[in-house]
């Protein structure tokens, strides 16, 4: 039996807008992905009708999902770190001209601002690369007409400790559109069943009214009984498990539950982080897993498997990650979930045409 499915359709009654090439004053932007993971955010602007054109990630296994869900889209490996922003407007260019109309949209790695991670500090290496998105940005500006820059990532960035840190990004991000959107938005409002904070940040001409810009939110709470509820059992991981052959999907499969805290009671079962069991009718807590620390099933006999965490994201089932079982973990927790993302991309999308409506009345 399928799980339940009905959280993964639009929180929104809007349907997407086609991307135009007829009409270019009324086109939408194209859009140039950084940072661009498995592809939760670009799916979300796909559905809004967005063209996705390009994207850059450095960790190989999530370019090839990138490239399994988006065939259209030039997906590359690169190392923002390693490679100079003026070659990766080169390596746009292969695909979208010079002097275009794109919109940029990125989740720079956030572990540095995590707080989850305990040891965090201002002067973490991994913060630095926040700053390579901006400086990568300012190059685009240079070869393309940029409507507008989204950046999400991890309540934490706002922390005191991240201040600075947080204030340059804040601050560049103004200089590059003049106005800015900045706020705080949790996943279970927008038809996902999970409960995910992510900070999204917009910078876009200055005639965008982004100080109106509202995420439509969902009518209804969704639960994890509305995910998940129903399918069958996962494949235990084995070294020659073969994807062809799980049950329901070929993602669903999941560590081999060896702890004996799986055949303790829900009442004398651990809850602790790496034992944490998720309850039917809640929400999730937030999907982003360490080393064996995959929230527990409802059922408490076993972790989840990849699958059912996609769900729980906001994934469509037709989405497929792939990589090493431990490659899709890390996948599928930095992932930002999809419907959250097409709220968001249909607010913009609006946001766009009525300004170029105004323009032509």
């Amino acid at each position: 039996m399928a799980a339940n499915t009905k959280m993964l359709q639009s929180p929104t009654a809007c349907p997407p807008v086609p991307y135009q090439t007829s009409q270019p004053e009324f086109a939408l932007p194209t859009i140039i992905s950084l940072f661009c993971g498995a592809g939760g955010l670009d799916y979300g602007f796909k559905q809004a009708g967005f063209k996705i054109a390009v994207a850059f990630d450095a960790f190989e296994a999530a370019i090839e999902t990138h490239k399994q869900n988006f065939p259209e889209c030039n997906a590359q490996v690169q190392d923002f770190t390693k490679v100079a922003p003026k070659d990766i407007v080169a390596e746009i260019k292969r695909t979208i001209p010079s002097h275009a109309s794109v919109a940029i949209i990125g989740g720079p790695p956030c572990q540095g601002f995590s707080r989850a991670n305990t040891k965090s500090s201002a002067d973490d290496p991994r913060n630095k690369l926040a700053k390579i998105y901006l400086k990568i940005i300012d190059e685009i500006k240079k070869n393309y007409n940029v409507h507008f820059v989204l950046l999400e990532n991890v309540p934490g960035i706002k922390d005191q400790k991240h201040k600075k840190n947080f204030s340059y990004i804040e601050n560049k991000l103004k200089r590059i559109g003049r106005v800015i959107f900045n706020d705080i938005l949790n996943s279970s409002k927008f038809g996902t069943p999970q409960n995910r904070e992510r900070v999204l940040l917009v910078s876009a001409d200055k005639d965008l009214k982004l100080n109106k810009l509202k995420p439509e939110e969902s009518k209804q709470m969704f639960t994890v009984r509305d995910a998940i509820f129903g399918l069958p059992e996962p494949t235990y991981f084995h070294r020659n498990a073969d994807p062809r052959t799980f049950a329901e999907h070929p993602n669903h499969w999941t560590m081999q539950p060896k702890s004996k805290k799986f055949t303790q009671s829900a009442e004398t079962a651990s809850n602790g982080r790496s034992f944490r069991k998720l309850d039917w009718d809640k929400p999730s807590p937030t999907v982003a897993y360490g080393n064996r620390e995959i929230h527990v099933h409802p059922s408490g006999h076993r972790r989840l498997s990849i699958y059912e965490a996609m769900l729980l994201q906001g994934f469509p089932e037709t989405f497929r990650i792939s990589g090493t079982l431990s490659q899709q973990v890390e996948q599928v927790s930095n992932a930002v979930p999809p419907p959250m993302a097409k709220s968001v991309a249909i607010a913009l999308r609006t946001t766009l045409l009525e300004r170029d409506n105004a323009k032509h009345t």
